[in-house]
């Protein structure tokens, strides 16, 4: 795959079928431990569970019949905080670098505007994440908090989080 197939990537609302799918891309990343405070031994009805919980709009990244990517939607809050709302984005590794989480991101802000969202924020980026954070940075997120060593890298040891935030 090429950047320029970035192009041909489809997004679509994730459906009871799609577990395995799923499980192939958020697997390797739980399990390597580095950007999610997820446990890296969750199993995969528990991971699976987790992403496409009741409160979530999850869609799944396909790519010349690949699945590349996975993305949820929904709010950051309940009652008085839920014009606000929160994503979580995962590219499958073989997929990185090809645009696959820009392509994501533009489809949840527009999916969010639609919606009616007032804005998108990211409660927990890992500093080291610098990918992550370099795209929403350029998409006009603000870092609008600093979580102090709040996340036990598996390699690093303790590292900053941030709050990521933008109006839409």
């Amino acid at each position: 795959m090429s950047k320029d197939d970035t192009q041909r990537i489809r997004l679509r609302e994730v459906s009871p079928d799609d577990t395995e799918a799923l499980w192939d891309i958020l697997e390797p990343t739980f399990r390597r431990g580095d950007t999610y405070t997820i446990d890296p031994m969750i199993s995969k009805q528990e991971a699976i569970a987790y992403w496409t919980s009741s409160d979530k709009s999850t869609f799944l990244a396909r790519l010349h019949e690949k699945n590349v990517g996975t993305y949820y939607i929904r709010p950051n809050q309940s009652g008085r905080g839920n014009h606000v709302c929160n994503c979580g984005f995962i590219t499958h590794p073989k997929a990185r670098g090809l645009g696959v989480a820009r392509q994501m991101l533009e489809h949840a802000l527009k999916k969010a505007k639609a919606t009616g969202y007032h804005a998108m924020q990211f409660n927990f980026v890992v500093s080291t994440n610098t990918r992550a954070v370099d795209i929403w940075k350029t998409y006009g997120f603000d870092i609008v908090g600093t979580l102090p060593e709040a996340f036990d890298h598996p390699a690093l040891g303790l590292v900053d989080a941030y709050v990521m935030y933008k109006t839409l």
